[in-house]
């Protein structure tokens, strides 16, 4: 089964951080990349650029519309993103756990939707 690890945290504190906790930071998600691909679980990561960057759009009466920024304004901002293979839940919350962001930050696992007869997303259900 698919899951898909979203880790939040406090932008500010990651602004905050010296360059010296941030190599450190760096290393340990590192190293967990590579212990998740060791693994044969990840199937995809990315880190996100800052909420600044982002634009929020939506459709009204057949009309696009667009925000700079993030749709609503929270404590924790999604920093990046796993997406792994685990066999289920508990395998998925395992692998959550070891995330470095999930110290000072929040990791939600979402299953990715199983289309029927998409057997890619098939083979490791449990």
């Amino acid at each position: 089964m698919r899951y898909l690890l979203l880790i939040y945290g406090d932008e500010k504190a990651w602004d905050a951080d010296d360059p010296d906790a941030m190599a450190q930071m760096m290393q340990e998600y590192d190293g967990f990349t590579k212990w998740l691909d060791a693994s044969g679980g990840l199937v995809a990561a990315e880190a996100l650029e800052p909420t600044n960057q982002a634009t929020t759009v939506r459709v009204r009466d057949d009309q696009t519309i667009t925000t700079d920024g993030p749709f609503a304004e929270t404590k924790e901002q999604l920093g990046g993103f796993y997406l792994i293979e685990a066999a289920n839940l508990d395998d998925a919350i395992g692998a959550a756990s070891r995330i470095p962001g999930a110290k000072g930050g929040s990791i939600e696992i979402r299953p990715i939707v199983v289309t029927p007869g998409d057997g890619s997303h098939e083979a490791h259900e449990g």
